[in-house]
């Protein structure tokens, strides 16, 4: 099986990005990671971090990469914005627009509703380019709502193309099971994000108390993503971004 390609959330190395994002995006590459996810994204205007689209991804095939995904604010899908967002998205190349999280609609169902509402009507506009959105996973997404968590209501409600961005370490914290969640929404994880969970302070993928074993044999056989995504890092370290990717590397999985 060839290997699925590996990202990094540039929001772990926000601090480096804001000062100098041609120069953050070089290094990324030079510890190996292949692609790269912007975050924040409002929908506002063909720029980002204060670049034009054109220019970012100037920067991004500069340093080799690849836009393999974005965090977006909700906003920037809703009807009034999304042209704006998906002509960004095509200057960068990028197929992957996911909402980085929403917990104020997630703490209802009618808020649940209403986001579902979003993601389906997005899906059906980023259809004919090629593209997909999604959701991203926190530990508030797994509060418990009618006894069952506010991710499984979602999810229930979204189109089967809607990307269901499963990051294993938020899930975690917030006491929800991200295997189970995988099990029973097979092949909608498209991207994911993924982090360790429970190790010493300052750990970084490998020291911590994740069964990578069984999650790995869960995405190899249910899902099959197109891009996993590693979110570990302080703003401005590249050493915990380079100490996961070595750790994936450690598990053939990079």
């Amino acid at each position: 099986m060839a290997k699925t390609p590996v990202g990094v959330q540039l929001y772990v190395l926000r601090d480096a990005v804001a000062q100098d994002l041609a120069g953050a995006l070089k290094r990324v590459a030079e510890i190996g990671y292949q692609g790269a996810e912007p975050w924040g994204y409002g929908g506002e205007e063909l720029a980002w971090m204060g670049h034009s689209a054109a220019d970012v991804r100037k920067m991004y095939d500069d340093a080799g990469l690849i836009c393999c995904g974005i965090h977006l604010q909700p906003q920037a899908l809703q009807p009034a914005i999304i042209e704006r967002t998906i002509e960004f998205n095509r200057i960068l190349g990028n197929r992957f627009l996911v909402i980085a999280g929403d917990a104020g609609r997630m703490a209802s169902r009618a808020g649940i509703s209403e986001l579902a509402g979003i993601l389906n009507t997005a899906s059906e506009l980023l259809r004919p380019h090629g593209m997909f959105c999604g959701y991203h996973a926190h530990g508030f997404d797994f509060g418990l709502i009618d006894g069952e968590p506010a991710w499984h209501h979602l999810f229930r409600q979204c189109r089967d193309d809607v990307i269901m961005q499963m990051d294993n370490g938020n899930t975690m914290t917030g006491d929800g099971d991200p295997i189970a969640a995988l099990k029973l929404f097979p092949g909608r994880a498209r991207t994911v994000h993924v982090k360790d969970f429970g190790g010493p302070a300052g750990s970084t993928i490998g020291g911590g108390t994740v069964d990578w074993d069984t999650l790995w044999r869960v995405y190899d056989t249910l899902h099959r993503p197109e891009w996993y995504v590693v979110e570990e890092g302080d703003g401005s370290n590249f050493d915990i971004p380079a100490a996961s990717f070595a750790g994936l590397q450690a598990m053939g999985r990079a």
